[in-house]
């Protein structure tokens, strides 16, 4: 299943992608695709629903955040050796964790605003891990059976607060509108395997990221499990899981960063695509 919320921003109400792609109102049978709406046997309850018997929802929408009511957005960084190898960092021995903050969630295609001052605003398509049940001292077996789904992540970043202010990578994560997830939630049986999922991005049209998620050095079974040894991963957490190579960090000669007026978009195989126009601060 595709399942999203649509609407303004605030106010979306839940939705599920039909076979031609239409959009259908879920809001008859559940409030929202929040932690209520995830677990397993919800969505048992939720794929048993005739998708043709929903109103479909006409015109252009916006698509909101895909999982709503959000705790904890974890995020792992340096989880592809070669974008390890472009930041001038060593491969790590662990999975590196920071905190993106849930008051950076928006929409996948959300226009972003660029922090005041800043120099190096930057871009990674990430694979988003949405927890379904609660997971607490899990083992690496049973860990992809916390998993409701996954999704698109735009781990955008300003550099400099992420690196020269300090040890915590934190603060440059979770500037508002940092956290571009969606446009679906898309259920782990219908991903399959999620370390076989291609992923790209492009800024203003050149493409600059092509990489792939069986590529990274910690799987996602691998990662919710190690989270799971000093936290609750609660429903409707996101767990966003690094980013390959061609951030503009990494780019040769020399960095470059995201200014006002760039357009970025982005995608993961099964999962659908963001757009991203960066603005500048009225």
């Amino acid at each position: 299943m595709k399942l999203c919320r649509v609407g303004e921003a605030g106010n979306e109400r839940p939705a599920m992608i039909d076979a031609e792609g239409g959009i259908r109102d879920l809001s008859g049978h559940v409030g929202d695709i929040d932690s209520g709406a995830i677990s397993s046997d919800a969505l048992s309850r939720l794929a048993q629903i005739d998708l043709a018997s929903l109103p479909l929802i006409e015109g252009p929408v916006r698509y909101g955040p895909c999982v709503g009511g959000t705790r904890q957005f974890v995020a792992i960084g340096l989880n592809y050796a070669d974008h390890a190898a472009e930041s001038n960092l060593p491969t790590p021995e662990e999975p590196v964790v920071f905190n993106k903050w849930v008051s950076c969630i928006q929409g996948p295609n959300d226009p972003v605003t660029i922090p005041r001052a800043s120099r190096k605003t930057d871009w990674e398509v990430e694979l988003g891990v949405i927890i379904g049940t609660e997971a607490y001292n899990v083992d690496e077996a049973s860990a992809l059976d916390h998993v409701a789904g996954y999704c698109v992540v735009n781990d955008v970043s300003e550099r400099e607060w992420q690196q020269e202010r300090g040890a915590t990578w934190d603060k440059g994560k979770g500037f508002p509108g940092f956290g571009p997830i969606g446009p679906w939630l898309v259920t782990a049986d219908e991903v399959g395997d999620p370390q076989a999922l291609g992923m790209w991005l492009e800024v203003n049209g050149k493409r600059v990221q092509d990489g792939s998620s069986s590529t990274m050095i910690f799987t996602v079974a691998q990662i919710v499990s190690y989270l799971s040894q000093f936290m609750t991963l609660l429903p409707g957490d996101v767990i966003t899981t690094g980013t390959p190579p061609g951030v503009g960090l990494g780019q040769k000669p020399e960095p470059w960063y995201l200014k006002a007026g760039d357009v970025v978009t982005l995608g993961i195989e099964k999962l659908g695509t963001q757009r991203q126009e960066f603005v500048a601060i009225d």
